[in-house]
């Protein structure tokens, strides 16, 4: 038979108010490893495959970049003038897109936000749950 409000002791309601605590603590905390976790293998993986298309793309480029040249001194442009300006292009595409790649590698993806968003729902949660409590033991 359960137990009803007033059958309840202080003590025996506060051990059950600190084992609940306690497991809403441990459960929300493998939920915040969970997700960092998550989030730093994504950024991981992210890293690895950046890393394998610049080895990839690297011949290639030097390949396009010299076909570049070749085609801007057939035009009759000096062979240095060539040089420069597929040099100087490459360079200024290289840098914007360095910039980019920075901006998306911040410390503010990997703040765990499901788990901040739950512990203000349970928190939430204990002040309705402690309210209704109070305004039971008020009315009895």
């Amino acid at each position: 038979m359960a137990e009803s409000y007033s059958d309840r002791s202080i003590t025996g309601i506060l051990s059950d108010l600190l084992m609940q605590f306690t497991d809403l603590l441990r459960t929300e905390s493998e939920l915040a490893r969970a997700e960092i976790s998550e989030k730093i293998t994504k950024m991981v993986i992210g890293l690895v495959m950046i890393i394998a298309g610049a080895v990839l793309l690297m011949p290639a480029l030097v390949i396009l970049l010299e076909a570049a040249v070749t085609a801007l001194e057939t035009t009759g442009l000096a062979s240095y003038w060539s040089a420069l300006a597929v040099g100087g292009g490459v360079l200024l595409v290289g840098l914007i897109l360095a910039m980019i790649g920075v901006s998306r590698l911040n410390a503010k993806r990997l703040v765990p936000s499901k788990t901040i968003h739950q512990l203000q729902e349970d928190a939430a949660a204990a002040k309705r749950q402690a309210r209704r409590d109070h305004e039971y033991q008020r009315a009895a």
